[in-house]
């Protein structure tokens, strides 16, 4: 009798120290119809559900491990817009202080703001990062005074929410539901169509007014003990704790309304705190003179790249539109890069150009 033959082994896994398990063997994995069960299960009533490949503009079949909102957080992390955001300023350009925010630290802040209120408020946590991390990809060099420079070459005017959901993070094909947080993040546009959306409003809100205050304070601009009293006395002076109030007092509005709202008290005390940054920080004669140099760089840009869509190397020149070619080109640059265009291609004198705080 012939013996029998031994059992077939798996050959033995490559493994980066020691060998770390996570279940017996055949420990099975979970996919993605599994995941979206228990999500649905575990989500508050009004969440947004994930489901198969997403609602895309070019459907998509499905992943097998991620949902479909998972799939878009990590095409947003790799992609360029995303990256180009590091040199790209949030309130002071290109500064000489690399503790000063960025575009991309301030997305990835309003991320973990909008993540802290979802989770225990069971919204979708991966719809609300990916939003969160893409909401301001559509913004131009040096900041929202881009937007006025940018408004006079395109019909309908340029706004950094719509110009991101429309143009820079088309090519991503994130879902509808992505894209519409994205679109309608900023307060002066419709509401959003998901809870999750209008969670990254708030989050953005809350981030900024709160970074901005201690980065002026790092910068000179301002002091701690100038925050009006209705801001202190409701949130303080640290911004730790200023976003545990926030935070708190959004957590505790879902709870008792069902609604993505905030607390009056610190809603009033947001408000005060906003309208403080933009008196003593955002509208300061320093900040309005660099807002102007800002707007006549970037539409002397503009022009001297209709004039010129040869020049253009990143594939937007290929656009038959040759001006919205160039407001795509400009609006991606970084800070830096568009300062030295500015001196490279127009002759600017370098003691010009907006720069620093």
């Amino acid at each position: 009798m012939a013996p029998t033959p031994a059992p077939l082994l798996a050959p033995a896994p490559a493994v980066a120290h020691q060998a770390v398990r996570v279940g017996a063997t055949g420990h099975g994995l979970l996919d993605r119809e599994a995941r979206e069960e228990t999500e649905d299960r575990l989500l508050a009533p009004g969440a947004t559900r994930a489901s198969g490949g997403g609602n895309r503009a070019s459907a998509e079949e499905p992943d097998p491990y991620r949902t479909c909102f998972e799939r878009d957080l990590d095409r947003i992390h790799h992609s360029r817009p995303f990256r180009r955001l590091a040199g790209k300023c949030q309130v002071f350009i290109a500064p000489d202080d690399d503790h000063l925010r960025t575009r991309l630290t301030h997305a990835i802040e309003v991320s973990q703001v909008a993540v802290g209120i979802a989770r225990p408020a069971g919204l979708n946590v991966a719809l609300t990062a990916a939003a969160a991390t893409a909401h301001d990809c559509g913004h131009g060099p040096a900041g929202h005074a881009s937007e006025d420079a940018f408004s006079p070459f395109l019909p309908g005017g340029y706004h950094h929410a719509v110009y991101g959901a429309d143009v820079v993070l088309a090519p991503l094909n994130l879902c509808r539901e992505t894209l519409d947080a994205v679109r309608n993040h900023s307060w002066n546009r419709p509401a959003p169509a998901t809870p999750e959306g209008e969670v990254v409003a708030w989050a953005d809100r809350i981030a900024y007014v709160c970074h901005d205050f201690e980065d002026a304070v790092r910068a000179g601009i301002v002091a701690p003990a100038e925050l009006p009293t209705a801001v202190a006395d409701v949130v303080g002076l640290r911004r730790s704790a200023q976003l545990n109030t926030f935070i708190t007092a959004m957590l505790d509005t879902i709870s008792a309304t069902g609604q993505v709202g905030m607390r009056a008290a610190e809603a009033e005390a947001l408000a005060a705190f906003r309208a403080f940054n933009f008196e003593r920080i955002y509208l300061r004669p320093e900040s309005v003179g660099q807002a102007e140099r800002v707007i006549a760089l970037l539409r002397d840009l503009t022009e001297w790249y209709v004039a010129h869509p040869a020049a253009i190397d990143d594939g937007a020149g290929n656009e038959p539109d040759k001006v919205a070619a160039a407001v795509h080109h400009v609006s991606g640059m970084t800070d830096r890069y568009a300062l030295r265009m500015a001196v490279d291609v127009l002759g600017w004198d370098p003691a010009d150009l907006p720069r620093g705080v």
